[in-house]
């Protein structure tokens, strides 16, 4: 005698995947915005020319969103989830790479999603 063959349905997935930063974690993601790969950056370091100086017009801590604006005059929006907007106040020199979406903050380095 056999026994009946119990077919377990998939599931099928409603959701998007969530990076840990949401939810106060470390970022589990690379994506424009998340945790800073290795390799960008090298890539960042590699191209200096590429970098522009920019003055931190606001910073929200709670929505990650910085406000730089270029020594040309351009505001530009980014949002980063891993500290960004907290290590930059208002006022603080940084520098963008906008190839390769790196803010520099002083000595530290985030991957930044432009908004």
């Amino acid at each position: 005698m056999t026994s009946p063959y119990s077919r377990i349905p998939a599931l099928e997935v409603r959701e998007r995947a969530v990076c840990m930063c949401d939810h106060g974690d470390a970022c589990s993601s690379f994506a424009p915005g998340h945790a800073l790969h290795l390799i960008q950056a090298r890539l960042a370091a590699a191209t200096p020319s590429d970098w522009a100086d920019a003055i931190v017009a606001d910073a929200d801590a709670r929505s990650g969103f910085v406000i730089v604006r270029t020594l040309a005059g351009d505001e530009i929006a980014l949002w980063n989830g891993t500290g960004a907007a907290e290590a930059a106040a208002p006022g603080t020199p940084v520098a963008l790479h906008e190839r390769y979406h790196v803010l520099a903050v002083g000595a530290r380095r985030f991957n930044v999603l432009r908004g």
